[in-house]
């Protein structure tokens, strides 16, 4: 079984605001993954970004510029 990390979840409302996050965090090469949305949260389309906690700041602030718009942001146990 795996260890459970602390994690930062941000969650969206479709599918394809989902994968431009994915697509503009590579593109800067920021930190984190898409997952499927732990058990723990309920989300509009299924996908979140997950990623350290302490790199939450900088993938918000690019968020903010590219106008990706989060549907939630977490932090949990996962």
């Amino acid at each position: 079984m795996r260890k459970r990390e602390r994690k930062a979840v941000i969650t969206f409302s479709t599918t394809t605001v989902a994968i431009h996050m994915e697509t503009c965090c590579k593109k800067e090469g920021l930190p984190g993954r898409l997952i499927p949305v732990p058990t723990a949260i309920t989300a509009g389309c299924g996908l979140a970004w997950a990623l350290y906690p302490e790199e939450k700041e900088m993938v918000l602030a690019m968020m903010e510029r590219e106008g990706i718009v989060p549907e939630g942001v977490y932090e949990l146990e996962i």
